[in-house]
């Protein structure tokens, strides 16, 4: 086990009252949720909840309203999708502190679900208020605190933080599960270890390259990040996005492989070869495939070609562990979905002997769109993007922390 912190399997929760740190930052559009892993992902903790008889008081926010009342941004809807659920009506209290919801949750019987509205319309959660935390937990008259929200609990927040100083506070069954799978894959990873990043920023993951750079067998870079690589030594990439002044960066990731595995630096930190092309990233535009190092000035790189896909799929076939953090084009379009489809097609079909770690954020969403089963097709879909990232560079998160220890 890698998780250090006691868990609702840890204290005597029967027929207690329990406020609950979810992560239900949901999309919504038109007051219908457009995907909704997250809250899927939090039922267990519930009906283990429910089943001890708890009255289960949840916080939990949506979008960013800067501690303002956003009408479209509000749990509501997120209260009748989770009473579809968990077939069984969700009570919703239009505020997460005062009066309001200190009736509600005197009124409400044992393993009933309370939903408060967005803890992010008061300025207090993001300042990590202690007024405001300490309201959340008297308004709630909760016995524990229960975290289960991953996708927060890099921040430390009223809500994720800020309460665990006024109440006896545990891990659910969720946070548990990514924290222990995350940690175990970074500390004791079966091997080989192939690592494959994408996505748009080098910055965001330069603590986490720097990780696989030690432990990682792999590493395959793709996505946009692929251009910042590709600007650094010299090469023309058209009109594409990269991030400007990020060499000093790239020239520590390489001097850090250089010291691990000499001169085959270019064969452990694997580059695209060859690139799908677009004169826009607007329209229908045809895909067209280039060598990496003749790209036109006007165009816009957006997917690996089918070599380098190729390549990568080459060396994930045999890998033990793989974990994939970033889509590996512009997959927005399905044109240049190509190389990210790949990947995920063949980490389902090597479910067997290959444990795939896939990043949340923008990986997370696209895998899930993708696969029938829900992300059951892999080891683990994180329910968190930068929590995941922070974790996987070995990061502290505050939300994690502040929980009891075993």
């Amino acid at each position: 086990m890698a998780f250090t912190k006691k868990t609702i399997k840890d204290v005597p929760l029967d027929h207690k009252t329990v406020l609950l740190r979810a992560d239900y930052n949901v999309p919504l559009k038109n007051g219908k949720i457009g995907d909704d892993y997250r809250m899927v992902q939090s039922l267990p903790t519930l009906k283990f909840l429910m089943h001890a008889h708890c009255k289960i008081v949840i916080i939990a926010h949506l979008g960013r309203p800067k501690g303002k009342v956003v009408k479209e941004l509000s749990l509501e809807p997120v209260a009748e999708h989770l009473s579809e659920l968990l077939g069984k009506k969700v009570i919703f209290v239009p505020d997460c502190v005062g009066d309001r919801v200190k009736v509600a949750v005197k009124n409400a019987q044992p393993g009933d679900v309370i939903l408060l509205e967005n803890v992010r319309f008061h300025e207090g959660d993001e300042a990590n208020d202690p007024k405001f935390a300490k309201e959340l937990v008297e308004s709630s008259q909760a016995a524990y605190f229960v975290q289960d929200g991953f996708g927060v609990v890099h921040r430390a927040h009223a809500s994720t933080e800020g309460v665990t100083h006024f109440v006896p506070s545990v891990a659910g069954l969720l946070l548990e599960k990514e924290v222990d799978t995350i940690t175990s894959v970074m500390k004791d990873p079966k091997r080989p270890l192939v690592a494959v990043l994408g996505g748009a920023k080098v910055s965001d993951k330069i603590t986490v390259i720097q990780r696989f750079v030690e432990l990682a067998d792999q590493i395959i870079i793709g996505g946009a990040m692929a251009n910042t690589f590709f600007k650094y030594r010299g090469l023309e990439i058209g009109k594409s996005v990269y991030e400007p002044g990020e060499e000093a960066l790239i020239e520590r990731i390489y001097a850090d492989a250089r010291r691990k595995v000499g001169d085959r630096v270019d064969d452990f930190i694997l580059l695209p070869t060859d690139v799908a092309v677009a004169p826009s990233i607007e329209g229908n535009h045809k895909r067209t495939i280039v060598d990496a190092q003749k790209v036109d000035t006007d165009d816009f790189i957006l997917d690996l070609g089918p070599t380098s896909t190729e390549v990568m799929l080459a060396h994930t076939k045999h890998a033990a562990t793989v974990v994939w953090s970033g889509t590996l084009g512009y997959t927005e379009d399905i044109v240049f979905a190509y190389a990210s489809a790949k990947l995920a097609t063949a980490l389902a079909a090597q479910r067997a002997h290959t444990f795939s770690v896939v990043g949340g954020g923008d990986t997370a969403d696209f895998v899930l769109h993708w696969d029938e089963k829900g992300g059951r097709s892999f080891g683990l879909v994180s329910t968190g993007g930068s929590a995941s990232l922070e974790l996987m560079a070995g990061q502290v998160l505050p939300g994690v922390a502040a929980l009891m220890p075993r």
